[in-house]
């Protein structure tokens, strides 16, 4: 049954999405699907050029199921006709082509773990395809070629960023690359499609679909782009090659591990996209001091390996990372100490307060002599809190009570020197 209410749909829709081409075409849609009682029909398409899916993939695959919950039919595209091909965005010289036995390794791999997020239990809602059942022999022969060639420009080709790009440089771009658009969006053609999801790097790909479909005589799909998921190293795309993934297929552990270390800031863009918390509530309790960093990111670690392990498996790993993390190398045996700090104005309640890291460090810990020499240790990487290095001049202890209705214990490394801190009102 497809949701009634249009204004939920547009907003689940929306959620962590870049992109829509065309809004007010994805609403006509929308309602023509309500009045009719038929939904739509939403395609999102996954090469598979290596094995196992990782979180980037996921980003795609939980806006699938998104559409799944609001009534509509979605379609897992796995594009091993294309794999063959290689898609060009992003590639400043031509990719090594694979073999039909690679990709058909590798295909099989993504049909076991899609139905860790989809719902794959019926064709009312779910859909797998493969687009070699249409570029086959049998079916894609000269005349399907000519046709679908003179439906599209050289010139219209050439205006992509990376060809441009490539063709300024004076790098070769090979007539399978250029034949490339033209495949994912005859994609498009072959499923009638009503609308396409893709990374914001597959923008052109899929606006070449929409043109297509008009010059099949079909109408044109609306282009949902969803943001590219930066990888552990928070710079570049999540991607196998980097080493910079999460697989979905990876133990408990592993996946915990990697989780736990992404920076504060990726968190909250894995929240977003990774997740169906509010992020921005969690934005406003770590900012108010109400939720302590590292909680927050074992909070999200916790939610994203019972996704696909248990949550048993996920409260398992919590705990063991706990102890490793208490037992790094840090002296059990060390007094805490307390530091009291005082509100600038009485509004201020005493988990709100907070103490900068270079006063701490120099004039109630005595861990360096002075504030300047602070700053240079924090700059230098010198300086680590919870195990976790700082960078920041700015970085700042906050008070607060923890998910154990205790106060924050901060344990503090400079070099060889260790302290234990509790931040409490004066």
């Amino acid at each position: 049954m497809v949701e009634k209410n249009i204004t939920k749909q547009m907003e689940l829709i929306k959620r962590g999405s870049v992109e829509i081409i065309q809004s007010d075409e994805l609403r006509r849609k929308l309602e023509r699907a309500v009045k009719t009682n038929t939904p739509l029909v939403v395609k999102a398409g996954f090469d598979p050029t290596a094995p196992d899916i990782h979180l980037g993939h996921t980003v795609l695959l939980r806006k699938l199921k998104h559409f799944q919950q609001l009534g509509h039919k979605v379609i897992f595209l796995i594009g091993d006709a294309t794999a063959l091909v290689g898609d060009p965005t992003g590639q400043s010289q031509a990719r090594k082509a694979l073999t039909w036995e690679e990709v058909d390794r590798n295909a099989k791999t993504y049909e076991r773990q899609v139905s860790k997020i989809l719902d794959t239990s019926g064709p009312g809602l779910y859909e797998r395809k493969h687009n070699s059942a249409w570029f086959s022999k049998s079916h894609f022969g000269f005349d399907q070629f000519v046709e679908l060639a003179q439906r599209y420009t050289v010139a219209r080709l050439l205006e992509r960023d990376d060809f441009e790009k490539r063709l300024g440089e004076h790098k070769p771009i090979s007539f399978l690359e250029l034949f490339y658009p033209l495949m994912q969006g005859y994609d498009s053609v072959m499923l009638k499609s009503d609308i396409e999801i893709g990374g914001s790097d597959q923008k052109f790909n899929m606006l070449v679909g929409r043109d297509l479909q008009q010059a099949y005589g079909q109408e044109a799909q609306v282009v949902l782009t969803m943001p590219i998921l930066e990888g552990l190293d928070g710079v570049n795309k999540m991607s196998k090659s980097l080493g910079n993934y999460i697989g979905i297929n990876e133990s408990a552990k592993d996946m915990f591990g990697k989780l736990m270390s992404i920076s504060d800031e990726l968190m909250y863009k894995y929240y977003e996209l990774l997740t169906d918390e509010d992020v921005s509530q969690i934005r406003s309790e770590v900012a108010g001091g109400r939720l302590h960093p590292k909680a927050a990111k074992v909070n999200l670690a916790k939610i994203i390996v019972g996704q696909y392990h248990s949550k048993e498996a996920a409260d398992c790993q919590a705990e063991e990372f706990d102890r490793a993390f208490k037992d790094k190398g840090f002296p059990q045996d060390l007094p805490v100490q307390k530091i009291a700090i005082e509100a600038k104005h009485q509004k201020i309640e005493p988990e709100f307060m907070s103490l900068p890291l270079t006063i701490a460090l120099s004039e109630h810990l005595h861990l360096v002599g002075s504030k300047s020499e602070a700053k240079r240790k924090i700059q230098e990487g010198a300086v680590e809190v919870n195990g976790e290095r700082i960078t920041r001049i700015d970085f700042e202890l906050k008070a607060g009570i923890d998910e154990n209705d205790k106060p924050y214990e901060y344990k503090i490394r400079v070099g060889k020197k260790f302290a234990r801190v509790l931040l409490k009102s004066n």
